[in-house]
């Protein structure tokens, strides 16, 4: 119900696919809008949007909250990769995303935040990442940018003056095996192990198609630790 409609599309494999439609723009200040996405045991299931995600100023007065919620049973698979969620100027946007998953679930979690239209100021964004496996928290994080937010969010320990940011969790069985390395992974991204069988990515961008470069290419390098690692990688 609202203004996100599911649309099932073509499917690969054994694998279902479905995309998030916008029925009409939004999220606007005052807005909830939540989204509830379940794999059971051995399904496989991806989860794109059709267009970036715009958060606007409204009406009401307020924030508006965006609530993602991504359950995955055993032997499941879920890949979540929306489009960007763009900050607009005057917007006031808290988005929390909790990943719930069993033992032997698998997760590819990718987030894209861009802070400002085209040479517009950012609005507010308040940003939760939480991923839980087998009932223990193995990330659990918060980010706020734009007015408002907690000094030094715009500094060199944070966004350094980019206007893009982004997370790649990916959970899976042979992590907890055969953990990968802490790396640097080229200009403005991290690669670092979590406390279970998974791994974060987080990195920063001036746009939004340097960090969507980004975390692909981290991807990639994690797809090739699954596959068979070198050296540098375990």
């Amino acid at each position: 119900e609202g203004p996100l409609a599911p649309r099932r599309t073509r499917g690969s494999g054994a694998e279902a696919r479905v995309l998030l439609v916008g029925a009409m723009s939004g999220p606007l200040g005052g807005d909830r809008l939540a989204v509830d996405a379940r794999v059971e045991a051995g399904a496989r299931l991806r989860i794109g949007s059709a267009a970036a995600t715009i958060a606007l100023p409204g009406q009401v007065p307020g924030p508006a909250r965006y609530d993602v919620r991504l359950t995955v049973a055993d032997g499941g698979e879920l890949h979540w990769l929306p489009e960007q969620l763009i900050s607009a100027h005057g917007s006031d946007l808290y988005v929390t995303t909790r990943a719930d998953l069993a033992p032997t679930a698998r997760l590819v979690l990718r987030e894209e935040q861009v802070l400002g239209r085209a040479a517009e100021q950012p609005g507010r964004l308040t940003s939760r990442l939480a991923v839980r496996i087998g009932g223990r928290t193995v990330l659990d994080q918060e980010l706020a940018c734009g007015p408002g937010a907690p000094g030094g969010w715009d500094g060199p320990a944070v966004l350094a003056g980019h206007r893009a940011v982004g997370q790649l969790v990916v959970v899976r069985p042979e992590f907890a095996r055969t953990p990968v390395a802490a790396r640097v992974l080229g200009e403005g991204a991290a690669l670092v192990p979590l406390a279970g069988p998974a791994a974060l990515v987080s990195a920063v961008a001036p746009d939004a198609l340097r960090l969507r470069r980004l975390l692909d290419e981290a991807l990639t390098e994690l797809d090739r630790a699954c596959a068979g690692p070198p050296e540098d990688l375990r």
